[in-house]
């Protein structure tokens, strides 16, 4: 065990030995040197150490005013290099900070890692963030030729219908999240949708689902492209963009289906709705959505 008790240390920390009393933010803490500096470069290794004047309460513990009930967290990391959080544990916005102040760069690397683990429910989000919505769809007629020998080709018409949908959220990590969650379907497999603007916040998609009487080729010939559901066992491929799944995702084949989606996944990161227009007891056919996160 370390012991600070020494005619060369600090005078605010020459008495310092172990069992080592803190008292932060209110809440009394027992533990010892070596655990204390085990991050050398920390703040709380240069504290104990001597580099850092200690300051103590009337009933002689080391205070440091910082919050006493995260620092829990915090000490059971210098004691086991590893990082033990409750399922219910919902204030780690305030434990990255308390972390930060001390300088614990291998705890904060732990709590980048656990954050990136968790859903963005978990992880926080701006209370007031904004999501709006604007969806439509438009009936185009194609005329294709459908071939039906080597110079035997007959004129087909069919109806095809183009979705779209115009997302704007201040919330960029939610907009991010809708990218995840949805994916085109191309020839070349599933492709990931990405934000139209640099500050990556507003998304648009456009899909056409392809009508029966639609050959797949010329589907293709049109540049056509379907939405889908992305599986949550969707794996990254070598590029960014393409991915596979281990199952077929479900497709996407009336804007009732995507505003269906939209709904769970907002409402489950703690959106909740705020106006539907035209009508707000027919939100399946909305033409626009407003959500606020609470």
């Amino acid at each position: 065990m370390l012991n600070l008790n020494s005619p060369d240390s600090n005078s605010n920390s020459s008495s310092l030995q172990d069992p080592v009393s803190l008292n932060v933010g209110g809440e009394i803490y027992t533990t010892t040197l070596d655990t204390l500096t085990r991050c050398r470069d920390s703040m709380l290794g240069a504290m104990f150490t001597g580099q850092i004047p200690a300051l103590r309460d009337k009933r002689g513990h080391i205070f440091i005013d910082r919050d006493g009930k995260v620092f829990r967290y915090i000490l059971n990391y210098l004691r086991s290099s590893s990082l033990d959080l409750p399922d219910t544990f919902s204030e780690l916005a305030l434990l990255r900070r308390e972390a930060d102040f001390f300088q614990i760069r291998p705890l904060l690397e732990e709590i980048r890692r656990f954050e990136t683990s968790l859903p963005l429910s978990l992880r926080g989000g701006p209370l007031g963030a904004m999501l709006m919505v604007d969806v439509d769809c438009k009936v185009r007629v194609l005329h294709f030729n459908l071939r039906r020998g080597p110079e035997n080709y007959e004129l087909r018409t069919c109806s095809v219908r183009v979705f779209t949908v115009d997302l704007f959220c201040t919330w960029r990590a939610f907009v991010a999240l809708l990218c995840e969650r949805f994916s085109y379907r191309t020839p070349q497999g599933l492709s990931s949708p990405h934000p139209c603007n640099p500050r990556q916040n507003r998304l648009k998609l456009e899909w056409v689902p392809r009508p029966e009487e639609l050959p797949q080729d010329q589907y293709d010939k049109q540049c056509y492209r379907g939405l889908a559901i992305s599986d949550p066992e969707v794996t990254q491929a070598h590029s960014d963009d393409i991915i596979s799944t281990h199952q077929s995702p479900s497709e996407i084949t009336d804007m009732q289906g995507f505003v269906e989606e939209l709904l769970m996944v907002s409402l489950a990161e703690g959106f909740k709705v705020d106006s539907v227009t035209p009508d707000p007891k027919d939100i399946l056919n909305c033409s626009s959505l407003r959500f606020v996160k609470c």
